[in-house]
């Protein structure tokens, strides 16, 4: 029988169906000696058995089957129902007890908090982008948060959009597993991410960076606007710097992840220092090369010291029809300003969401 618990020295990047693509990405920059904070993993196959010892995959199965993805209040009504299932179902006690001793090894004292991240077994891909469509819980602490974030995280599987992405993407939800990455929590003092390859433009010459105060789910979220820094892959020669003004971020305060304001005197100054710019591209050269192809990378930093905390592959390489950089002049007022996802000009009447379950309107 598989591992249940499964160390970054013990996966590698060949190990996506036992621990999936965000942890198998870990361990293989882990055992390269990239400094990743060291974590065990909960494997995919762990995931499977519980399904079947809580008596959840039939109901599950015959839940699905009324799925209808085009019809979002349906949809949010189902990944609801599957959810519950599984924080309501209790983890095998065997299990329960792996992921505590191995709990105890990683924490050096009783104050250490970790990072609880899903990593499914669909993710990660080539030729697929599954990237933030299951849960991760920052600065947890105790038996009792960690186990409630691992059946969080493997009930993140049935999100509205997950099920979605699957179905449009010829995806069986009952060959997707899903693995728990519990890694060693990274204070950030700023974060991001890092593209080896210029995302918009697809230029290959080119690394990107941004980076925000604080934790990076407000970067991840689209919460704040990060710095953005371009450098020249070859000779790491700095060709843009934005310096955005960010007046909140996500920083640990006491037990709980809390939003706050940033420093008047930090708001609107760069987030990291020149010399942590090349350090991160060089890195991310040293990454790129060892996978051979561009990678998107998240990075966060604690005292003075880098530590990236995924790897995936760009998935959206295609050529760029370079007519379509024509500057064009649109001579209307400017109502809403920011950092586009995909650059380019649309018509339509806009609609305000004020969260993802308003994706119906």
């Amino acid at each position: 029988m598989p591992k249940s618990i499964l160390w970054f020295s013990d996966a590698d990047k060949d190990d996506i169906p036992l621990v999936g693509g965000k942890a198998a990405n870990l361990g293989e920059l882990y055992k390269s000696l990239i400094p990743v904070p060291n974590g065990f993993i909960v494997s995919a196959p762990a995931y499977f058995d519980f399904l079947q010892q809580a008596k959840l995959t039939g109901r599950l199965k015959k839940i699905l089957s009324k799925v209808d993805v085009q019809n979002p209040k349906l949809l949010d009504e189902i990944s609801r129902l599957l959810k519950k299932d599984i924080t309501d179902s209790p983890i095998p006690p065997d299990l329960q007890k792996e992921i505590i001793t191995n709990y105890k090894k990683l924490s050096s004292d009783k104050n250490t908090l970790v990072a609880v991240r899903s990593s499914a077994t669909a993710e990660d891909l080539p030729d697929a982008s599954f990237a933030g469509q299951q849960a991760t819980y920052l600065n947890i602490k105790g038996e009792k948060e960690l186990l409630d974030s691992v059946r969080k995280c493997w009930a993140s599987l049935y999100e509205s959009r997950a099920i979605f992405y699957r179905e449009e993407k010829g995806f069986d939800h009952f060959k997707v597993g899903i693995a728990v990455v519990v890694q060693k929590m990274i204070q950030s003092e700023a974060s991001g991410v890092m593209f080896t390859i210029d995302p918009v433009e697809n230029d290959k010459k080119k690394i990107i960076i941004e980076a925000v105060w604080g934790l990076g789910e407000f970067i991840v979220q689209g919460t704040v606007n990060p710095d953005h820094y371009e450098l020249y892959k070859k000779n790491l020669r700095p060709t843009e710097r934005k310096i955005s003004t960010q007046n909140k971020q996500l920083i640990k305060v006491g037990t709980h992840n809390k939003e706050v304001a940033v420093g008047r005197r930090y708001a609107s100054v760069q987030k990291i220092a020149n010399k942590h710019i090349k350090a991160l591209a060089k890195l991310g050269k040293k990454i790129e090369n060892h996978y051979g192809f561009p990678q998107d990378i998240e990075w966060a930093l604690e005292d003075e010291k880098i530590y990236i905390v995924q790897t995936r592959p760009v998935t959206t390489i295609e050529k760029i029809d370079k007519s379509l950089k024509r500057q064009v002049k649109i001579g209307l007022p400017v109502i809403l300003e920011g950092s586009p996802a995909s650059p380019g000009i649309a018509v339509g009447i806009p609609r305000v969401l004020k969260s993802a379950r308003e994706i119906h309107k």
